[in-house]
């Protein structure tokens, strides 16, 4: 009995890491920016830690667009923090600075969150794949 209950500990712990790492990798759309276009940004394991590249944009009709942000790292060294959260770097384009952020997974939905000098700006993202 001890051995099931502590294979099934090992297990449990096997599987718990990547499955945190899993939630926030996939195809994303970005809420609408002030132009209202969107983009579609893939997270995906860069080394240690999840980063996330602008695959496409979408104008406000829904017309693919092709921007100077296509093809950027808009968000890197993401590491988990805790279940959900991710703490790394996020591109503000706006502003053209990269940025300490956190994303925050809930099923479907990601809050993404980027700070400079106390000012931070959120967005939302949802799950496309």
């Amino acid at each position: 009995m001890k051995h099931l209950l502590g294979a099934a500990l090992v297990a449990a712990a096997t599987f718990a890491m990547p499955a945190q790492a899993e939630v926030a990798k996939g195809l994303w759309a970005t809420q609408p920016d002030d132009k209202g276009q969107i983009g579609h940004v893939r997270i995906r394991d860069c080394g240690p830690s999840l980063c996330g590249t602008i695959v496409k944009a979408f104008d406000q009709s829904g017309a693919e667009i092709n921007t100077k942000n296509v093809g950027k790292q808009i968000v890197s060294g993401m590491k988990p923090a805790s279940s959900g959260v991710y703490e790394g770097r996020v591109l503000v384009p706006i502003l053209g600075q990269t940025v300490n952020g956190k994303m925050e997974v809930d099923g479907s939905r990601m809050k993404l969150t980027g700070c400079l000098v106390g000012i931070c700006r959120e967005r939302v993202w949802t799950k496309i794949r």
